[in-house]
């Protein structure tokens, strides 16, 4: 499983790896209990783990950024259902830069929520760069190379075959 593909649905508690999506929705598999369920847009949103980003006090930073700093700390990571205090103390050692004004008490605990079932499931926390994204886009809109091509340009049409519709007794 990949980092990518890990996605947030409004209005369900905790992660799912995004399996496939369609026009109305997408098939997602719950991170906690493997169940596999066809989530509709018209009810709920999307979040790609790898698109979400954090205030901080200079520039945002990514999700990922925060998962690899809480992932080398030493503090021992806080239970999910802390109180704000105790969040906010190991957050201030851990990622000192975060904007806590701007940065809930609700956001926190989602996060250590996440970063255990991250952990949990042994998901390696990696985010592709600019350079990776552009090179999937280009892969995803050229078209597949045939060495056969040369052969085809030559290459008589073949005749369809002809198929006689008979009626029955109806003219």
């Amino acid at each position: 499983m990949e980092y990518n593909k890990l996605v947030s649905v409004t209005g369900l508690p905790g992660l799912f790896e995004l399996l496939s999506s369609k026009s109305d929705g997408a098939v997602v598999r719950s991170l906690e209990d493997n169940s596999t369920k066809f989530v509709s847009t018209r009810q709920h949103n999307f979040s790609h783990l790898e698109s979400i980003e954090v205030y901080t006090t200079k520039d945002n930073t990514t999700l990922a950024e925060v998962f690899d700093a809480m992932k080398k700390s030493e503090e021992k990571v806080p239970d999910a259902n802390a109180d704000a205090k105790t969040l906010k103390a190991y957050f201030e050692k851990v990622y000192p830069d975060l904007d806590f004004e701007r940065v809930y008490t609700s956001d926190m605990k989602k996060m250590v929520k996440w970063f255990h079932i991250i952990q949990k499931n042994n998901i390696e926390i990696k985010v592709r760069t600019e350079e990776e994204k552009e090179a999937a886009a280009d892969l995803k809109n050229s078209k597949p190379l045939h060495t056969d091509n040369a052969n085809l340009k030559n290459a008589k049409p073949q005749q369809a075959n002809v198929r006689k519709i008979e009626s029955r007794g109806v003219k």
